[in-house]
């Protein structure tokens, strides 16, 4: 995928530009940059550090990555906090965006970010965090890179409080629902209670059924039914619906998006979109059916119905599924902001 969030060290982190949040200086700094250059080799690094001299706030330049796993290390000095009122907010979205040009001129098919100017410098985590999800989002609709935002723990992503008591909420008021499940014993990875809530929903559906039949019968007794030709049945059955690589397309071509916008939003892999439009019996996972339902910003009914053609359901007693339901009720299409919340609740997110 295009963007993904991993918790890691980033001076373990495989890529061809490792992002470093520099000292203005040419001299080890605290946090990243200290951790940067003891596994890069302080001593070369240092020097072609000093070859650089001073770097502006909102600036990067690139030196060699040395012992690291990568090919560069892109240098980029961040704001320090003061009030918001000194163009902090500026000269950050110019580090990333200053950044990732850098990485592009350098044809690096990836680079990987820390979340700059939350530690020593004091950003606010929670807005450093929206503009480095609103820069990288910008950058890779008119670029192919693989982007990965390193943290440490799922701590160091702080989404703002209206977004946290939204989902809080949503999850609650959809508990009556998750808490029926329950009744039957369906929990996370609970293979037994699923079928017991199955059967239980069999039963129910058997016995409307039945009821069905019984009036049916009642009233038609004296009308007998003629046979039915082969056209009729058809009829009667309906005919077999589109498949879910047929609706995405037919979806797309609503949208006014073209294809590579599209996958982009989806934040789907060119070559993994690409299989999609030349496998006729492709079949989506789930976590690429809500991707391409964010990205073409579907309501809730035209998600479920593009994702039933699938085979896949949205479940009340699904974490996961509540989330997205979540931002898809509030028209919130970010998928970026949707990944995010995801991994700040443990939950697999739609580019894994």
């Amino acid at each position: 995928m295009p963007f993904s969030i991993v918790r890691n060290d980033i001076t373990r982190v495989r890529a061809d530009a490792i992002v470093n949040t520099a000292n203005p200086q040419p001299v080890i700094g605290r946090g990243t940059d200290s951790a940067i250059y003891a596994a890069a080799g302080e001593e070369k690094l240092l020097a072609e550090r000093r070859r650089i001299g001073t770097i502006e706030p909102g600036q990067a330049a690139a030196t060699p990555a040395f012992d690291l796993n990568a090919k560069y290390i892109i240098h980029t000095v961040g704001p320090a906090w003061i009030d918001g009122g000194h163009g902090e907010r500026e000269t950050l979205q110019s580090c990333y965006r200053s950044s990732m040009a850098l990485a592009a001129s350098l044809e690096c098919a990836s680079i990987a970010f820390p979340l700059i100017a939350t530690g020593i410098y004091g950003f606010p985590k929670d807005e450093a965090l929206n503009i480095a999800l609103a820069e990288i989002g910008r950058f890779l609709l008119t670029h192919e890179m693989h982007v990965t935002l390193v943290v440490f723990d799922r701590r160091a992503l702080e989404l703002s409080e209206d977004l946290i008591g939204g989902i809080e909420q949503y999850i609650d008021e959809h508990a009556a629902q998750a808490i029926r499940a329950e009744e039957y014993g369906l929990g996370d990875g609970d293979e037994r209670g699923r079928r017991a809530l199955l059967r239980e929903r069999e039963r129910e559906r058997s016995a409307r059924l039945m009821n069905n039949r019984a009036d049916a019968a009642a009233s038609q007794a004296a009308a007998p039914m003629p046979p039915l030709s082969g056209r009729d049945l058809d009829a009667v059955l309906g005919e077999p619906g589109k498949s879910f690589r047929q609706r995405l397309f037919e979806l797309i071509d609503a949208s006014g998006m073209d294809e590579v916008t599209v996958y982009k939003k989806a934040n789907i892999d060119r070559k993994v979109f690409s299989r999609i439009r030349s496998k006729h019996d492709y079949r989506p996972t789930k976590r690429t059916a809500v991707a391409f339902a964010i990205a073409l910003q579907l309501d809730l009914a035209t998600t479920r119905d593009l994702l039933s053609r699938a085979e896949i359901a949205l479940s009340p007693s699904s974490r996961f599924d509540l989330i997205v339901s979540y931002f898809i009720t509030n028209r919130n299409y970010n998928i970026y902001e949707l990944n995010t919340a995801l991994f700040s609740y443990g939950l697999p997110t739609l580019d894994e």
